[in-house]
């Protein structure tokens, strides 16, 4: 989700002119989760369930709570969609994937590429990279980018 908002707010501030961002580095971004990752996937009973109820709670593989998906997060979401069109952020992005991620596919996170056709992006795919990109290596990886872009 963090990656989302990030988009949304350099997308607001590229259309205000205002070119405060050095540049934004993505992990695992998933824009538009809620519809292609979620809504769109879900059985016609889990759907339901969230129309009639206002929620779902699915099991989460980070924590012993489940993973509460709300109506609300859904009409959200579907307000605040970016993938589908081009938009301009106005700053170079950098966007660190891994391909053996689970919960955001790197086809997803791709589709966000074509999208900002008028920036600097640059979309590292590490092949056995898992959802977190945690391990030591991927953390020097995150430091490299960032510092790439000061």
């Amino acid at each position: 989700m963090g990656g989302w908002i990030a988009l949304l707010l350099a997308r607001r501030l590229a259309a205000l002119g205002e070119n405060r961002l050095a540049g934004l580095v993505l992990i695992a971004p998933a824009p538009d989760f809620t519809e292609t990752l979620m809504w769109e996937r879900f059985s016609p009973e889990v759907k339901a369930r969230i129309l009639e109820t206002g929620r779902f709670e699915r099991p989460s593989d980070y924590s012993d709570a489940p993973y509460v998906i709300t109506r609300a997060l859904i009409e959200d979401g579907r307000a605040h969609l970016v993938l589908g069109k081009p938009f301009g952020v106005g700053c170079p992005v950098r966007i660190l994937q891994g391909a053996r991620d689970t919960d955001v596919p790197w086809e997803h996170a791709m589709r966000l590429v074509s999208c900002l056709a008028e920036d600097d992006v640059v979309f590292t795919l590490v092949k056995d990279g898992d959802h977190r990109l945690s391990r030591p290596e991927d953390l020097e990886r995150l430091v490299g980018v960032v510092e790439g872009l000061l």
